[in-house]
């Protein structure tokens, strides 16, 4: 009986260490943040609770609606370029052709690359006097680029465009997972019946990667949600808030600003946001596995 007590307790003292790290550093500060919102805390005083009065200022502030809005824009470019780019490189390169390794590899290379680092390097390909970009525009004729991260209409296009170069890569090597797991015998019975190339995707392969399309719509949209590393490196929100998303719309109102409660107030809203469709992803994951 000892034994058997013994086996059943082993697990869960090993567990001990790390849940009591989790609480610490996850489950603890994130507590911590819902308080501070109702707080006007500037990172060094005392705090003080105010109520609500954060949220009341943050539903009137024009720049909340904008790094919503610009969200939103990046919400949509992530649940559409990306997942229909991975989908169709994954189809691609799911059959034998020549170099399908390299290929692979090679899309798949930017998403090994940091944010930052991703930041940085398009950041000089986007500079209007010496940057690749505009130079190659001027061999092709165009003797005047335009400033790709200083103009209020381009700068967050331009930025959501170095994020989908980056996720693509990721996207593809989801939708080849998937498609792995199809039987091939479904695709040559639906020949034998006389469809098409389309008609077999659209009636055969969608259908089946269904589950696949549900978990990439919402890694993207949280992905998206969470944009901040590429923001702060090229633009940092600018020009006039013209490419501000929620996050960093936060960084700097709590650590260059010192509003730390109004930056939690952010927080906590992005938060809510996210959590709706990570509750739809964890219910998905719970689906398939009961399924399996």
């Amino acid at each position: 009986m000892s034994r058997l007590l013994r086996s059943s307790v082993i697990p869960y003292l090993f567990l001990i260490v790390p849940l009591i790290l989790y609480l610490i550093w996850v489950i603890g500060p994130m507590f911590y943040t819902f308080y501070l919102s109702f707080t006007d805390w500037d990172g060094v005083s005392t705090p003080h609770f105010i109520g609500w009065r954060n949220y009341q200022k943050l539903f009137a502030d024009r720049v909340f609606y904008i790094s919503l809005t610009n969200n939103l824009k990046w919400v949509i470019s992530f649940i559409t370029v990306p997942v229909v780019a991975g989908l169709a490189l994954a189809i691609v390169l799911n059959r034998a052709i020549p170099g399908e390794k390299f290929f692979k590899a090679s899309f798949y290379a930017p998403m090994v690359l940091a944010l930052v680092v991703c930041g940085l390097i398009w950041g000089w390909m986007y500079h209007p006097a010496g940057g690749l970009i505009n130079n190659v525009l001027r061999l092709l004729g165009i003797s005047r680029g335009p400033g790709w991260l200083s103009d209020r209409g381009l700068a967050l296009w331009a930025i959501i465009a170095v994020a989908i170069w980056r996720q693509v890569g990721y996207i593809m090597v989801l939708y080849l997972a998937g498609l792995k797991s199809i039987d091939p015998q479904l695709i040559d019975a639906s020949r034998v019946d006389g469809a098409n190339s389309w008609q077999t995707f659209w009636h055969v392969l969608l259908p089946l990667l269904a589950p696949v399309t549900v978990i990439v719509v919402v890694i993207s949209i949280i992905d998206s949600l969470r944009a901040f590393d590429l923001v702060s490196v090229m633009t940092r929100g600018g020009p006039a808030y013209a490419s501000s998303v929620l996050a960093n719309f936060m960084y700097i109102e709590a650590f260059n600003n010192y509003k730390m409660g109004y930056g939690a107030t952010i927080a906590v809203i992005l938060f809510l946001i996210s959590l709706v469709f990570i509750f739809i992803y964890l219910w998905r994951i719970l689906q398939t596995e009961m399924e399996y």
